[in-house]
């Protein structure tokens, strides 16, 4: 008989299913399957409450996207506005607007939620 699922209260447990979890999926019948389903419910909520992810962070999200592509910081102003805006931008002296966070988007296809941030 399978152990009754309890709602995690210690790591050692969160650890304890996610092992089970791991093990569940590798057995294909529906038991196995549903059983790791639950479990995966209990262990994203635990993960949610102790192991909250810090929202992105626009400005590191521009610095990504101008070393992913080899650019450079005056490669932004179509989407930002002058150099002098992108650099106040760059240098957290200035937060991005609406318009300018849709301009990104649009033109350099980073994420909203990562334009956005926090």
């Amino acid at each position: 008989m399978t152990e009754r699922i309890r709602p995690i209260h210690t790591e050692e447990q969160y650890d304890g299913y996610l092992a089970e979890v791991e093990e569940l999926l590798r057995d294909p019948s529906a038991e196995a399957q549903e059983r790791a389903e639950v479990l995966i419910v209990l262990l994203d909520d635990y993960e949610n409450k102790h192991f909250p992810v810090s929202p992105p962070d626009p400005i590191a999200a521009l610095e990504y996207y101008l070393e992913r592509k080899g650019l450079k910081p005056a490669d932004l102003q179509p989407f930002i506005g002058p150099r002098q805006i992108v650099h106040a931008v760059l240098s957290r002296k200035r937060q991005l607007s609406k318009s300018m966070i849709q301009r990104l988007h649009r033109g350099t296809g980073i994420p909203l939620e990562s334009l956005l941030g926090g």
